[in-house]
């Protein structure tokens, strides 16, 4: 009986003391980030340090401007927070902290693919994708609050169609940021077109390919000149030298030439029943279907002939003069 008091006794004690070691274990230590990101405009105790307690809510710094990166010394860190009386702060060794403040970043494309729209609703420019947007100066990043949700809304617009400038201010709703001051920009905006242009330098007589044009943007008033359907140039040739970035037009292509100036020809006579064959040189460079100045070597005249192929030209019927001379020419 002694015995089995003396052993519960012992597993009291036991028990006891396991719960006396767990009630005196040592919080966990402050102990201070390397980098934090915050979302409010303020930086408090639990931004920067872990394990703060009962301080972490307190609010010792200001933040960065959204978007940006700010770095806070350690020493200042300590000294703000020493007056809340945490103490025994794990710095880590760290001579800095780096604290990020978090946002929405509406970039310069977006704020022009939103002007545009805005134009296209309000004016009479067409597709929003068909207007070309120059901003003014250098315009940054803009930077809203992360949880802002929604476009730019238009609070105000004006264009002149004269000098093609524009003036608009945005808003959004959501953002605090922009209320306190509301985003305005100013520029140029040109209504455009698809364009048709070579991507590489091509020489005077050199057939186009599809994969020697490329598509740019140019104003939409240059659309009665500029070739806009890029099928319609495969094929051609280009009449004089063309370089990348020079909207193509119908005069700078006309059909490949298939008789060079004084290329040595085959003429061809042909009636029903009588066909002749000569030889002659070409004092024109022709395309397919074109009419050229042909001399009949033997004869040295000089026939009116139409380019039927490659070093082939075809005098028809209603050409009297080789018809008078058909035995000459033959000869």
């Amino acid at each position: 009986m002694i015995r089995l008091m003396i052993a519960s006794l012992a597993l009291l004690l036991a028990v006891s003391g396991v719960a006396a070691a767990q009630t005196a274990a040592p919080a966990p230590r402050p102990a201070l980030k390397a980098s934090v990101t915050v979302t409010s405009d303020i930086v408090t105790i639990g931004d920067l340090v872990e394990n703060a307690g009962p301080v972490a809510d307190v609010p010792i710094f200001r933040a960065p401007d959204l978007g940006t990166t700010g770095a806070v010394a350690t020493d200042r860190i300590l000294d703000a927070i020493r007056p809340h009386q945490l103490i025994g702060i794990d710095t880590h060794g760290l001579a800095e902290v780096i604290v990020v403040r978090a946002s929405r970043a509406i970039t310069a494309r977006e704020i022009s693919a939103r002007i545009a729209q805005a134009l296209s609703e309000q004016y009479d420019f067409g597709n929003a994708r068909d207007i070309s947007i120059n901003l003014d100066g250098d315009v940054r990043t803009l930077q809203v609050e992360p949880n802002v949700t929604g476009e730019l809304q238009v609070l105000a617009l004006s264009y002149d169609p004269r000098t093609t400038r524009f003036d608009v201010t945005f808003d959004l709703p959501e953002s605090i940021e922009l209320h306190r001051q509301p985003a305005r920009y100013t520029g140029t905006a040109i209504a455009t077109i698809d364009a048709i242009a070579v991507d590489r330098p091509i020489e005077r007589g050199e057939v186009l390919k599809a994969s020697d044009l490329t598509i740019m943007r140019r104003p939409k008033a240059e659309g009665s000149v500029a070739l806009t359907d890029g099928a319609a140039a495969v094929g051609l040739a280009a009449r004089h030298a063309l370089r990348p970035g020079q909207p193509l037009a119908a005069t700078d292509l006309m059909k490949p030439e298939v008789v060079a100036r004084n290329d040595t020809v085959t003429i061809v006579y042909q009636v029903p029943g009588i066909t002749l064959t000569l030889r002659g040189q070409a004092k024109d460079a022709g395309a397919l279907g074109d009419t050229i100045s042909v001399v009949n070597v033997e004869s040295k005249r000089v026939v009116q002939a139409v380019v039927s192929g490659p070093d082939r030209v075809t005098v028809g019927p209603v050409m009297t003069r080789v018809v008078d001379n058909s035995t000459e020419l033959s000869e």
